[in-house]
């Protein structure tokens, strides 16, 4: 059984006294939960403020960064290398999320570069994809996940399930208060272990675990997370909340 994983990203939010203060509640709140995985995403200023006050807990709370450049250091103003992110305590990295994909019109063959060199610096990647509006409409869903698929993680070697995490989010729910339904949830997810599998074979695509994003919040949570091939959630506006993030992180504890 894969272990569920739950990942709040605070996108452009909090301080560091708000974001100390809220990864303080968390780890006060959550230390006793054990059925799933929990990782948090601030912004960049935020990273090392977060890891003093998660390492004072002697939290379990994972600390991830949102982004990183692929090259290891040099000319790139306001870019953030993977030892940078290391060193501030951080284990993981998202890398793929649609703003950056279509905000700062990011490509998978330069998300590819981020995936390798992520991997090669001993940090877990959160790869994210999903399709617009338009593409879902047009029926094209298929083809934009295994198109992202590919390009993202061409020639990216994994020794095991545990290396990669993805995460379908569709454009048009995030953020939108809109949310796939848990069948087109499902239905996704089932197609993107399929593609898992084909790349990478299927021991890895039945142990790899994809999480679902795209407006998760504690009214809809549940029935997202029960769902046979959804692993998880990543969460982005309900996860700036301590009642909200923990209501979720708790529901999707399935032996209840």
């Amino acid at each position: 059984m894969r272990k569920k994983f739950i990942g709040g990203n605070w996108k452009m939010n909090k301080t560091v006294v708000e974001a100390q203060t809220l990864a303080r509640r968390l780890a006060d709140r959550l230390s006793d939960v054990g059925f799933a995985d929990i990782a948090i995403f601030p912004p960049f200023v935020d990273l090392y403020p977060v890891n003093i006050i998660l390492r004072e807990k002697e939290s379990k709370i994972i600390l991830g960064a949102q982004n990183m450049h692929p090259e290891p250091n040099g000319a790139y103003t306001a870019e953030i290398s993977a030892d940078m992110v290391l060193s501030t305590g951080a284990k993981m990295v998202v890398l793929g999320h649609s703003e950056r994909r279509h905000i700062f019109l990011e490509t998978d063959s330069y998300i590819n570069r981020k995936v390798k060199k992520a991997l090669d610096s001993g940090l877990l990647p959160l790869l994210c994809i999903g399709e617009l509006l338009d593409e879902r409409n047009a029926g094209k869903t298929e083809q934009v996940l295994s198109k992202q698929l590919n390009g993202s993680l061409k020639d990216v070697k994994l020794n095991s399930a545990d290396d990669i995490i993805i995460a379908y989010e569709p454009v048009w729910a995030i953020g939108t208060g809109v949310t796939a339904t848990p069948e087109q949830a499902q239905e996704a997810h089932k197609f993107v272990r399929k593609v898992i599998s084909e790349m990478f074979g299927e021991d890895i695509a039945k142990n790899l675990r994809i999480i679902y994003g795209g407006s998760v919040k504690p009214a809809n949570a549940k029935e997202l997370l029960s769902q046979l091939d959804i692993d998880g959630a990543f969460v982005g506006g309900a996860s700036l909340d301590a009642d909200s993030f923990e209501s979720i992180i708790r529901d999707s504890d399935i032996s209840i």
